[in-house]
């Protein structure tokens, strides 16, 4: 009889286990879902039942995901979204340094190949002006943005050769070594603006094609165009607003006249150069001929990383850039920069485009109205 009463207790204790799922791997909703072998989950029909409490759907086992702001991953990334963001400045290009006698403003192919390798090893990724006016930051976590630029529309920056009937991008030339890199490293972005003088004309970007063509290709790679007014104008030498309306408005113009949906929206200041400051804003907006423009970003030649565009900080109408290095490495040239440019100094993504992190402390940095919607985090460095 002793017997029997433990076997009955035993019975019920396992009854009680089996409808309240005590903890087990697999358990849901009170009821005890099998965990199979490895060997049982290779050969197991995917179209059986799963064990899933009636009304619900079966669900695929997932990964847990890090959440957003957890302290653990920024300690390890360490991002500063308050950062300095490197806005690089480019000029010439040609095969061979020794055939030409600018020291400051021209780079060699292989150069260029070689900084793309530095930069990405270095963590830098691209990003577009448009991304950075609007801070739009989509890099991998704890790497660094970087905005790419090219003055005066040059052959070497870009340019059509004819292969097959068809009209190609050169290798030789900055883009065609872009391209490129970026079939073996596509997370470094494909990414820059060219800031053209349509007085030019069919000079810009010299090649195959008409400049049309050559625009369009350009663009459908997924570059931009930007301002860098008729003729090169000096703005020191502005005499009157009228002079400045015709030099940014003139450029402005003979684009739409080429292609009708593009439109200018950032201006590079030809040799740095600005007017007197009560013309100043005629460098923002204004109208010729009809035609109105509006540049979002006015760009400085030199000589150092910017503020991003959400930094207290930050001025639209003078953002800074960093010259290229040369035919001979100078002072604040992108080559000293680069060892200066440091994690503490620069700006490092947390990976999410939707929130702006920065360590304790340095909150006052960001401009609250700048936000657009992301939300602000802070963590102990």
């Amino acid at each position: 009889m002793r017997n029997f009463k433990f076997i009955a207790f035993f019975l019920l204790v396992l009854a009680i286990l089996f409808n309240t799922g005590c903890g087990r791997n697999g358990v849901k909703s009170g009821v005890i879902t099998p965990v199979p072998t490895p060997a049982e989950a290779e050969t197991a029909p995917t179209t059986e039942p799963t064990g899933e409490a009636e009304g619900t759907e079966p669900t695929e086992p997932q990964e847990k995901q890090d959440e957003p702001g957890e302290p653990a991953d920024y300690s390890v990334i360490q991002p500063n979204e308050a950062g300095e963001i490197p806005i690089v400045m480019f000029h010439n290009f040609v095969e061979d340094l020794s055939t030409v006698t600018d020291d400051k403003y021209t780079t060699s192919f292989a150069a260029f190949e070689e900084l793309l390798e530095t930069l990405y090893n270095e963590g830098y990724r691209l990003i577009s002006m448009r991304d950075f006016i609007d801070h739009n930051i989509d890099v991998p976590a704890g790497t660094k943005p970087m905005v790419f630029t090219f003055d005066d529309g040059t052959p070497g920056q870009f340019s059509l050769i004819e292969e097959n009937g068809k009209l190609v991008v050169n290798p030789k030339s900055a883009v065609g070594i872009m391209i490129k890199f970026n079939e073996k490293h596509p997370d470094f972005g494909l990414k820059g603006i060219f800031y053209l003088n349509m007085s030019n004309g069919d000079k810009t970007f010299e090649g195959a094609g008409t400049l049309k063509e050559r625009l369009e290709i350009l663009l459908s790679y997924g570059f931009e165009l930007g301002n860098h007014t008729w003729d090169h104008f000096n703005f020191t030498n502005a005499k009157d607003r009228q002079q400045i309306y015709e030099t940014i408005g003139k450029n402005e113009k003979s684009l739409r006249e080429i292609i009708s949906s593009a439109s200018f929206y950032s201006l590079a200041l030809p040799f740095g150069s600005r007017p007197e400051e009560n013309m100043r804003d005629a460098l923002v907006s204004g109208a010729y001929d009809g035609v109105e423009y509006y540049n979002e970003t006015i760009m400085a030649v030199g000589a150092q990383p910017a503020k991003p565009s959400i930094h207290v900080d930050y001025n639209p109408n003078y953002v800074a850039r960093i010259r290229a290095q040369g035919k001979v490495q100078e002072d604040y040239d992108l080559t000293f920069w680069l060892p200066k440019m440091t994690n503490d100094r620069m700006y490092v993504s947390d990976g999410d485009p939707g929130t702006v992190v920065v360590p304790e402390g340095m909150e006052n940095k960001i401009n609250m109205e700048k936000l657009n919607g992301k939300k602000l985090i802070t963590y102990k460095k």
